[in-house]
């Protein structure tokens, strides 16, 4: 599945080690928040545990939470959604494998697209097809780039995209998602879209890939509750398709993960009763710390970056600094004790640039974003 030894993660198990023996670490490199899950949602998981629900669940979920998720869906994109187009996954990560073990036979190529999350190569290649990666437009902000994808969709049997993405923050305008449709619609090509930050736009707004019903019968659209709700570790997702291919999920999930704990998804439930207002008070922090970072950087005209429309990331273009990625992520992490994400581990596109996450204390992200900032102008200027 990594072809190269490298998973792109040894940066943070690094660090995780040097925080066990004693030093302590600014982590701004994975993308899990510096808050923990709202207390209502824990409380439902434990009296629904406590009253025995602990048992095996209904494979592709219990009713009442596909339901509710579908709804989730009918409301933010307009298409009737129903319990039927929903498939509950331990984690979005699983709805991302399902969706191309499905869209898949081995051997076929598989799109997708860079800057990329860095599981999608390795995950194409557990279902035994062919990762091709697509570079963005030149100085597009990493915005797809469509000649590209439809010269290479000829060939292809899928295309898995990401708004907003991570790691740039890049978010797709509605008339780029209709022009990815169309692509997906002349080429027959499966369209996979990861929306798992979906409730994170700072500037536009989000288009789904769901939008389109007359589409719906060649999408698969991933969603997650681990970014919107702060339950990374409850690991609980979906996948939205259509109810066929929901269905062959479902006989998937059967031989594979057999369901997702029902308390769990109690919990989940109880996210989506507490709905735009937990969401808000989940995502404003990367909000204001987008803007934090915006306002330092204002005052540092020769560092480059790109200005994140949605998502809990910061890409900053570290070429200036005479190091690659790798080399200026571990330098930073052994001189200040600072962790964050080396462009290498996001694609080709993104190699020169690091990433940044908004995951810790606003104290905290002030001094390390600083630090970050003054370690590139100074090894710029040595």
């Amino acid at each position: 599945m990594t072809p190269s030894g490298s998973d792109g993660w040894e940066i943070v198990y690094e660090s995780w080690k040097l925080a066990a023996a004693g030093e302590k670490i600014i982590s701004l490199a994975v993308g899990e928040h510096d808050i923990p899950t709202s207390k209502p949602i824990l409380d439902n998981m434990f009296t629904s545990a406590q009253a025995g629900n602990t048992g095996y669940t209904p494979v592709g979920g219990v009713p009442a939470l596909r339901e509710a998720i579908a709804d989730k869906i009918t409301k933010t994109t307009g298409v009737k959604t129903a319990a039927e187009n929903i498939l509950v996954t331990p984690g979005g990560q699983f709805a991302l494998f399902i969706a191309h073990m499905i869209a898949l036979d081995p051997g076929d190529r598989a799109l997708f697209l860079s800057p990329y999350y860095a599981t999608y190569p390795g995950t194409i290649r557990s279902v035994g097809g062919a990762p091709i990666e697509i570079d963005p437009k030149p100085n597009s902000g990493f915005q797809p780039n469509l000649a590209e994808i439809a010269q290479k969709a000829k060939t292809a049997r899928s295309l898995l995209i990401n708004t907003p993405n991570n790691p740039c923050g890049a978010v797709y305008a509605p008339d780029t998602m209709e022009s990815i449709r169309d692509i997906c619609r002349a080429h027959d090509l499966w369209l996979i879209s990861d929306e798992v930050y979906e409730a994170m736009i700072w500037n536009g707004h989000h288009t789904s890939a769901w939008h389109d019903a007359g589409n719906s019968a060649q999408s698969m659209v991933v969603g997650s509750f681990s970014k919107n709700f702060a339950m990374t570790g409850s690991r609980v997702g979906w996948l939205c398709g259509p109810p066929d291919v929901i269905a062959l999920a479902e006989n998937l999930a059967t031989h594979t993960t057999y369901g997702t704990p029902g308390y769990i998804q109690q919990g989940a439930l109880r996210a989506l009763a507490l709905g735009k207002a937990l969401e808000k008070e989940v995502t404003a922090p990367f909000e204001r710390r987008r803007n934090m970072a915006l306002e330092l950087l204002s005052a540092h005209p020769d560092v480059d970056f790109l200005s994140p429309d949605g998502g809990m990331y910061l890409m900053l273009d570290i070429r200036k600094s005479g190091l690659s990625s790798i080399e200026f992520a571990h330098r930073l992490l052994h001189e200040h004790k600072i962790v964050i994400m080396p462009g290498d581990s996001f694609g080709k596109a993104a190699r020169g640039y690091v990433r940044i996450a908004f995951t810790a204390s606003d104290e905290q992200f002030a001094f390390g974003f600083h630090t970050i900032v003054k370690f590139l102008e100074d090894l710029a200027s040595a």
